[in-house]
């Protein structure tokens, strides 16, 4: 069973912490999705995934993420297509939207295996997490 409780970081910007609880795979990947959504609605454009109790993510949780960071993109007016695939083979992009920490290590493999770390950055802990989004303050 999946499960994800948020809660908005009073950071400025504010943050979304989704605390994801469970396994992500194909059969509830619609649950991800539909909190993400739910949290772009209510006017969400920073996000922190909190992995810490995730044991298993399959490609349709890779899915959901990967399409945060896109619609981040679009709604933070971020660089352009361009410029980020310029940025990303030289190793220099890393989202400013979306960030992620607590990940276990089979989950970190799963995102590195997949790619995902050459755009997100992955922290150890929250703290550092959110302290990564002070430079959109500025």
């Amino acid at each position: 069973m999946l499960e994800i409780t948020s809660t908005t970081h009073p950071h400025h910007p504010p943050v979304v912490i989704l605390n994801i609880t469970g396994e992500i795979d194909s059969s509830n990947y619609q649950v991800f999705q539909n909190s993400v959504d739910d949290e772009i609605a209510k006017g969400g454009r920073h996000f922190l995934l909190n992995f810490a109790n995730v044991k298993r993510i399959t490609s349709a949780g890779l899915r959901v993420i990967h399409n945060l960071f896109n619609t981040l993109r679009t709604l933070n007016n971020d660089i352009d297509d361009n410029e980020l695939r310029k940025l990303m083979s030289a190793g220099a992009y890393k989202s400013p939207h979306l960030k992620l920490t607590n990940l276990t290590p089979h989950v970190i493999d799963v995102f590195r295996l997949g790619g995902f770390e050459i755009y997100l950055e992955l922290f150890e802990d929250e703290s550092a997490a959110l302290e990564s989004f002070n430079s959109l303050a500025s």
